[in-house]
């Protein structure tokens, strides 16, 4: 009667072990699956491809010069005028073309008169590289005034008009941008004073009590000025990132077509 039991009492016993056995796996799986579904849904945005996206924006410069990128606001200006600028907003194949043209003749006087390279980019905003006079008279690719031209050495009447030389046109810029550099400083305001005039952003300064360009409020030409010429830079210098595709044959249409569409889209 007592083994009777005592196997009893066991075939119990073994059940209840099993059966907290077969509790205990169930529930460490189900949570385990839990967790799994959890860290899936929370995973961290790839940490790398962020930290390159800030690195490319924050090593924007002109002339050496870097943009202040911990202003969010900077930050925004700064990649709108990027978007302006690229391929599928642009269509910058002319731009490209007259880049590919006219800066072997640039950069070699800029060289020579100690300008940084960067400057190659301000004539490429101010006419698109294109030749012509604006209707405020100003001309040629770095869009002299008759009177600044003449100060800087060109000749400008009514038969003959150096403006239109782009090395003599050069060589005055550079003067020029050397003059204001002895002025102001640094060359963001001198790209700024080449814009405005040199008497008008001097009068800012002195109203507004600052020098430095991204703090100061400006008219809206200039105050976009610098971020134009950067994101000019860095369509030319690096098209693929902004969307450039080779042009495919076309006919003399509609090449012509295209461009005059490229030149006003520019003159923005």
């Amino acid at each position: 009667m007592i083994k009777k039991h005592l196997c009893t009492c066991m075939v119990v016993l073994a059940t209840l072990v099993l059966s907290k056995l077969f509790l205990y796996n169930t529930s460490f799986g189900n949570k385990k699956d839990r967790s799994a579904k959890i860290v899936h849904i929370v995973r961290a945005p790839d940490v790398g491809e962020k930290k390159k996206e800030e690195v490319s924006i924050t090593a924007l410069n002109f002339a050496h010069e870097y943009l202040p990128m911990e202003d969010i606001q900077i930050q925004k200006k700064m990649k709108r005028s990027l978007r302006a600028y690229s391929f599928s907003k642009l269509r910058t194949h002319k731009l490209h073309k007259n880049a590919a043209t006219w800066f072997p003749k640039i950069e070699p006087i800029l060289r020579q008169y100690g300008i940084p390279d960067d400057f190659k980019y301000l004539p490429l905003v101010e006419s698109g590289l294109i030749e012509g006079t604006s209707h405020r008279g100003a001309s040629g690719l770095w869009q002299f005034m008759p009177a600044t031209a003449r100060a800087f050495g060109l000749t400008v009447n009514a038969r003959v008009d150096e403006r239109q030389n782009v090395e003599k046109a050069t060589v005055a810029a550079c003067k020029y941008l050397k003059v204001l550099y002895r002025e102001f400083g640094n060359w963001t305001l001198v790209a700024a004073a080449y814009n405005v005039g040199s008497g008008s952003l001097r009068r800012i300064i002195r109203n507004q009590q600052e020098d430095d360009y991204y703090k100061l409020r400006l008219n809206k030409e200039t105050g976009s000025y610098l971020y134009k010429l950067i994101s000019t830079k860095e369509v030319i210098e690096k098209p693929d990132q902004y969307g450039f595709r080779v042009k495919p044959p076309q006919t003399r249409l509609a090449m012509d077509q295209s461009n005059a569409s490229s030149d006003s889209s520019f003159n923005m």
